[in-house]
């Protein structure tokens, strides 16, 4: 990850199911102001495919999705 894309807000859903990470990754977006990095670190597989597609859905920029050593996922999402 490099400096540019450093989080502003960082949001962990380790360990929980859909449609938990969803709902974080939403709840982080209306905290966020126009600009701020938001990055969901989970462990939950189809969430790493349904949190893309909301990003989407919302017209908000996905940044990147890191797969981690440990096998959980972060994605990083500009709003």
């Amino acid at each position: 990850m490099n400096k540019t894309s450093e989080p502003d807000i960082r949001v962990s859903v380790m360990g929980e199911t859909c449609p938990i990470p969803l709902v974080e990754m939403r709840k982080a977006v209306m905290k966020a102001q126009k600009g701020s990095i938001i990055e969901i670190h989970g462990t939950h597989g189809p969430s790493k495919k349904e949190i893309p597609m909301a990003v989407q859905s919302l017209g908000l920029e996905l940044i990147e999705i890191l797969d981690e050593p440990d096998g959980s996922w972060k994605i990083l999402i500009r709003r």
